[in-house]
């Protein structure tokens, strides 16, 4: 999953994942939090919620652009 997000945002933003015990993983962007697998039942996410999750790196990274060609 982590590889999905660095192939859609590069270095454009600051991907954090957090591996924690009994299974805890929490996916933060530009410090964000996105994904808390504790939130979503415990249950890895599928395919499709891999989908969603990169659409958000996406529009994250679209917007720093964005906003750094505005300057």
């Amino acid at each position: 999953m982590v590889n999905e997000f660095v192939d859609v945002g590069g270095n454009a933003v600051s991907i954090e994942v957090r591996p924690g015990v009994s299974g805890v993983l929490q996916v933060y962007v530009d410090g964000d939090k996105i994904y808390d697998k504790a939130e979503e039942g415990n249950e890895t996410p599928h395919l499709n919620r891999v989908k969603e999750l990169k659409a958000i790196v996406k529009d994250r990274v679209d917007s720093a652009r964005a906003s750094a060609a505005a300057d």
